[in-house]
């Protein structure tokens, strides 16, 4: 007989799961999008929403609905070579190359960096980044423990003190709304939709999905159709949290540009509203927040990725991989916040639409009987388009000319492709050549089985 799970068994790994999703980042975008979006918030953070919970949600989904062990499986789909290549690129981008970077040099940027002097910066930087991610691996040496330690103990403090802080922006707001700026005047709703890249969460949800089904597994459900439904289950609790979050923190942003002006990032909007409304107790919560949730973020980064790479190169233990990018986290972060971000940009830009249209084919597999041609043309053309992206991205950003082979291609798709200059030009090409290889697949896929059955 199938066991089923009280309650409180789906609330302990939904928590879980929105501490493992929720670093500082996940702060500071909707504060940040919030005042520059002004009286065209709820749009922009409609937008928000859709990739910030909405398609993590569905990466935990579709790892349920797969029955795959673990994305390398899942996305071997498309090919085996392909799949080691893209699950070791997700993780390392995910994990030691950026997000988990990313965690302890923003914890220190917004909740230790106002206690420390200019002159002793890159000091105080280096022995936070030490501490940090000395707990970070004494947390991931004993994955066993990660949904006790991380879902009964840290978790909750993050969500008591974050509510606290939005309770009295609501109660009493800074200010009030501001003209929205520049994007958010007339696409605020496309703006906001791909702010939510940012996050990373939903290539987090394509590894943190098998945390979740383990964690399921571990107690007592073993069925697929159990499986997904307790999946699912936990899967609303962590969007439910995130929502309520991301709506709040977007409506202080909001309202706070009035009084604390317009902000370059979300981290100080944070910072001030804390010290607004509680001083220098403010100050010290939001210095809690920060460190609790970039904390459990690494956590859960540093065991998925151990866990991965001690499974591709058995010979080298968990711990050692553990150890590993715990220190390689701790280098990359000590090359400071700004940089961490402006190199992990142009490979989101190629790395979202790729897991998006994974996500994507993983649902519609059923219709085309999972033929390996729709998923490996749907993530070419994906690829084509994507890649492009990133390399424009990076030129953009380091204010480089693009490549002479660059140039005419860009010139194409901005000319050719719907929403190209959104960042969402890889979805109508995306869903015409899913048609069409679906389409073929099937018609295929009968003619063989009436031979077979003649023969």
């Amino acid at each position: 007989m199938q066991k089923k799970l009280p309650f409180s068994s789906y609330f302990v790994i939904g928590v879980m799961l929105f501490a493992l999703f929720f670093g500082a980042g996940n702060l500071i975008f909707p504060a940040s999008l919030g005042q520059n979006a002004g009286s065209n918030v709820w749009m922009a953070v409609t937008g928000f929403l859709i990739t910030g919970i909405g398609l993590p949600f569905l990466g935990i989904l579709a790892m349920g609905v797969s029955g795959s062990r673990n994305l390398q499986e899942l996305s071997g789909r498309i090919h085996p070579l392909y799949g080691i290549i893209f699950t070791s690129l997700l993780y390392l981008t995910i994990g030691p190359f950026f997000a988990a970077p990313r965690t302890g040099a923003v914890a220190y940027d917004i909740g230790v960096a106002p206690f420390v002097g200019s002159e002793f910066n890159q000091a105080g930087l280096l022995i936070f980044t030490v501490l940090f991610f000395s707990v970070t691996l004494w947390f991931s040496l004993n994955p066993d423990k990660l949904v006790d330690r991380v879902g009964k103990i840290l978790s909750p403090g993050i969500i008591i003190l974050l509510l606290i802080l939005l309770a009295m922006s609501i109660i009493n707001p800074v200010g009030s709304v501001q003209a929205p700026q520049d994007a958010y005047a007339s696409g605020a709703f496309m703006k906001g939709f791909t702010e939510g890249y940012n996050t990373m969460d939903a290539l987090a949800s394509l590894v943190f999905g098998i945390i979740v089904i383990n964690a399921v597994r571990s107690m007592g459900v073993t069925t697929k159709k159990g499986i997904l439904l307790a999946t699912a289950k936990s899967g609303m609790v962590a969007t439910i949290f995130l929502g309520i979050i991301y709506v709040g923190i977007a409506y202080l942003g909001a309202t706070s540009t009035g009084t604390f002006g317009l902000q370059e990032t979300g981290g100080p909007v944070l910072s001030e509203a804390s010290s607004y409304y509680f001083g220098r107790f403010g100050t010290m919560m939001l210095t809690i927040i920060i460190t609790l949730a970039c904390l459990t973020t690494s956590i859960g980064l540093m065991s998925a990725c151990g866990e991965y790479f001690h499974m591709l190169v058995p010979k080298i233990s968990y711990k050692k991989f553990v150890l590993f990018f715990s220190a390689l986290s701790f280098i990359v972060a000590n090359f400071g916040l700004a940089n961490i971000i402006n190199f992990s940009i142009p490979v989101l830009m190629l790395l979202y639409p790729l897991a998006i249209v994974l996500m994507l084919l993983t649902f519609l597999s059923p219709l085309f009987n999972d033929s390996r041609l729709v998923y490996a043309s749907a993530t070419a053309v994906t690829f084509m388009i994507s890649l492009i992206d990133g390399l424009k991205t990076f030129c953009q950003l380091f204010e480089i000319e693009y490549f002479g082979w660059m140039k005419p291609i860009v010139t194409f798709y901005e000319s050719h492709l719907p929403l190209y200059n959104e960042g969402l030009g890889w979805l109508l090409p995306i869903l015409i050549i899913i048609l069409l290889t679906g389409i073929y697949a099937r018609i295929a896929g009968r003619v063989i089985s009436r031979y077979e059955e003649q023969n």
